[in-house]
């Protein structure tokens, strides 16, 4: 099952928001995380809050598009209240979970919905996550009328055996067929990857990465798998069944991504995500939703377990469905919990999220500890010489590599 909440503050009934959340919105951008938490399937893998049919009680997927509403609904007045409203939003991201097994009247609806409460910023970025087998052709056009703009495509791996492992139901084979109805609908897109699934070899992930290539996407994201505690995939690796992956050979995977995306003119711009350059060194197609999570913009988490950021105020939903449309069905925020920020804890985030992107962290903001470390990270080859002489930090590959000890030393 998915993991637990954290521990922190109980979120007022109301959700209200402390007049500090909206100080200085005007130089944020806002965004909505939209959750859709139900999969066909659960893959062994996973640590998502989803549910599959036969997991969840008490609610019903077809009344789900309507429990969003009226968060939606309490959304524009608690930022209104706080004086964190009035802006049009930059970006709108539909995750889960699989929001595609929604039908598209009520993925259309909910964009609506979203739509009608804060407006669209000319150019906004609106994208849904897919798994191949949950679109046709016919879908993929009608989101994009709906307004999506984005589409990203959990591809994984183009190798059975290793899709088996994960237990991802799509066949390979679909992968280019999805990709060109996304195309012929206008829509970008990017596909997701994961390297390091035990039993995988270097050979399998090179022939995925060429897979991938070959479509000639807009973005890709590759992470290396993580063996999350309670997932199956975890107890299949205590139990002997499969071996844990390998640190080394995992690294050496990401090297061999990296050296293949940027031949291929792909530029990273976080350490897991590359975008295509169009002679703006990728700028153009990378996710700003992701982006906005990043460099600490304000984004509204929308479903159940769905976390939100305003103004140094951090919150999350409660989990399972049933408990999110009983408390919006009572006129309460679904709420769990929230924390305030302090200023020693949001330069922490800034430090742990800004060294893992390309365009880095400018120097001059990092206390004077961190800044006497700088030389050692040059030292070390953690971070690019000519990129701090310029006054930004920005991670070398080996600093890519080893970005939790960037990390360390810049905090401790």
């Amino acid at each position: 099952m998915p993991s637990a909440l954290p521990i922190a503050d109980p979120a007022p009934a109301d959700g209200a928001l402390p007049v500090s959340a909206g100080e200085g919105s005007g130089q944020r951008d806002l965004g909505v995380y939209l959750h859709v938490p139900f999969c066909r399937v659960r893959c062994g893998y996973c640590d998502f809050n989803t549910y599959t049919a036969d997991e969840i009680r008490g609610v019903r997927q077809s009344d789900y598009a309507d429990q969003a509403l009226a968060e939606v609904a309490l959304a524009r007045r608690v930022l209104d209240a706080a004086g964190a409203g009035g802006r049009e939003l930059a970006t709108v991201f539909v995750g889960g979970g699989t929001p595609t097994l929604l039908p598209v009247e009520d993925l259309a609806r909910l964009l609506a919905g979203i739509r009608d409460a804060w407006g669209l910023r000319p150019g906004a970025e609106v994208t849904t996550e897919a798994n191949p087998d949950s679109v046709d052709r016919d879908s993929l056009a009608r989101l994009a009328e709906a307004g999506v703009t984005r589409v990203s495509f959990g591809m994984q791996s183009a190798v059975p055996h290793v899709l088996g492992t994960l237990d991802r139901t799509h066949d390979p084979e679909r992968v280019p067929l999805v990709v060109g109805w996304a195309r012929e609908a206008g829509l970008q897109v990017s596909l997701d990857l994961i390297y390091g699934t035990p039993g995988e070899s270097a050979e399998d992930w090179r022939v995925s990465l060429d897979a991938a290539l070959a479509l000639e996407p807009d973005h890709v994201s590759a992470y290396a798998l993580i063996v999350e505690e309670g997932t199956a995939l975890a107890r299949r690796i205590a139990r002997g069944e499969l071996p844990a992956p390998d640190d080394d050979l995992v690294a050496d995977l990401y090297e061999f991504a990296d050296a293949r995306l940027a031949a291929a003119g792909y530029r990273w711009y976080e350490v897991s995500n590359w975008a295509r350059d169009d002679g703006d060194g990728g700028r153009a197609r990378r996710s700003r939703h992701n982006l906005a999570y990043w460099t600490g913009q304000d984004w509204w988490g929308i479903g159940p377990g769905a976390h939100s950021h305003v103004g140094g105020v951090r919150w999350w939903n409660v989990k399972h469905p049933a408990a999110y449309a009983q408390r919006l069905a009572a006129g309460l925020s679904p709420a769990a919990g929230r924390e305030t920020l302090d200023e020693a804890t949001r330069a922490t985030e800034t430090v742990l999220l800004g060294s893992r992107l390309a365009d880095g962290l400018e120097i001059a903001t990092l206390s004077a500890p961190a800044r006497a470390r700088v030389a050692e990270l040059i030292a070390d080859e953690l971070v690019d010489p000519r990129a701090a002489l310029a006054g930004r930090l920005v991670p070398t590959l080996r600093g890519r590599l080893l970005a939790d000890a960037i990390v360390r030393r810049l905090v401790d």
